[in-house]
Order: structure tokens, then C-alpha cells, then sequence
């Protein structure tokens, strides 16, 4: 199987080549940008992705076997640009989890009741953070990067990535009072985050 990089070199030489790295790596370009900014702008941002990589092709260093950072960060870059519609999708949820808004109170919509105010913290907390912050977490739980994918994604060296991180989980759990965790890295080079007494 062809590395991202070897289809990247044919590429440059055959344009239709290009079109593996859109059918290996599109889905998940695509399930990034919907979860970021819903899937009316999921669409667009997958087709400019690839767009904004095939006009850069000459820029990208073949020493680098997976695209896959790469691409999120064009796509990162992109979705910054539908930031806007990302802020709205978030305050209206911080909004739907208003108890007041809820009337039923059986035990079932009591749950209910919990999972929209549980969903409405984070929200907001994800709303409070740093752009920069947001992005990094986001990029962890969504795009399911390493911390090495991050860093190459948005251009930054790897300890400034522990560090955004680490203000973003310190933020969501003193929203969410899960109090603290133990973390250890697992075999792919992500924290596997686990209860003290587990």
C-alpha cells in the first residue's frame, strides 16, 4: 500500500493520482468539519480542503508519510472562517439547556433534563476557551489526532499542544466537577485518560 507521500509525488507528475488521497482521506476530513460546523458546511470545507491542498501540492515535504495533519490543518484553517456558525450552533445549545426552558418532570425527562444541562456546560465551556484551545481539543477528541498530528496541524511544537490541552481539560473539569484524573499514555501516542482507583 502506497504511502500518502508516494501518492502525493505521483501527483505532481499525474493530477488524476490526486484523487486516492481524496478517497483515503475525505470521510474523515468530512466528519471533522460536520462535527465542528455542522454538515451544511462540512461540504464545503472537505471540497476546499482538497482544493487549498492541491493548489499547495509543491509545498509539501514527502519526508512526511501521512497527510492526515497536514489536511486538518488546512481544514482547521478553513473552519475558522465558519467560526461564526460554530459560536451560534453552541449558544444555542448552552441555551436549550436552560431547566426553565423544560416543563415535563417525570424521571425520564429529568434524565433528559441532565444529559441538555450537562450538554449545555460544555458547551459553554468550550464557547469560554481560547479559540486556540478549542481547536487543540477538538482536533484530540474529533479528528482523533496524536500529539505529534496536532502539532504538525497547526504548525506548533508539541509541548505548546500539552499545554492547550491541559488548560482545556482543566477547564472542562471544573465545569463538569469531575475532579482529577490520572492519565497515561497508551500505545499510539494518545493519553487514555483513567479513574484514580480503577
Amino acid at each position: 500500500m502506497s504511502t500518502d507521500s508516494d501518492i502525493i509525488r505521483r501527483s505532481r507528475d499525474s493530477p488524476a493520482v490526486f484523487g486516492e488521497l481524496y478517497d483515503r482521506h475525505a470521510s474523515v476530513i468530512y466528519r471533522y468539519a460536520a462535527r465542528r460546523a455542522g454538515d451544511f458546511a462540512a461540504d464545503d470545507v472537505t471540497s476546499e480542503t482538497f482544493l487549498v491542498a492541491w493548489e499547495h501540492l509543491e509545498a509539501y515535504d514527502l519526508d512526511r508519510h501521512d497527510a492526515r495533519p497536514w489536511l486538518f490543518g488546512i481544514a482547521t484553517n478553513l473552519l475558522r472562517r465558519h467560526h461564526r456558525a460554530e459560536a451560534k450552533i453552541l449558544k444555542a445549545a448552552a441555551r436549550a439547556s436552560s431547566r426553565e426552558s423544560i416543563t415535563d418532570d417525570s424521571d425520564r425527562i429529568v434524565a433528559q433534563v441532565d444529559a441538555a444541562v450537562a450538554t449545555g456546560r460544555i458547551a459553554r465551556t468550550l464557547r469560554s476557551m481560547a479559540a486556540i484551545d478549542r481547536e487543540t481539543l477538538l482536533l484530540y477528541a474529533w479528528a482523533d489526532l496524536t500529539y505529534e498530528g496536532i502539532a504538525s496541524a497547526m504548525d506548533v511544537p508539541v509541548g505548546t499542544v500539552r499545554s492547550r490541552l491541559n488548560r482545556a481539560r482543566r477547564a472542562l473539569r471544573t465545569e463538569l466537577n469531575l475532579g482529577l484524573l490520572d492519565e497515561t499514555e497508551n500505545d499510539h501516542g494518545r493519553l487514555a485518560a483513567a479513574p484514580r482507583n480503577a
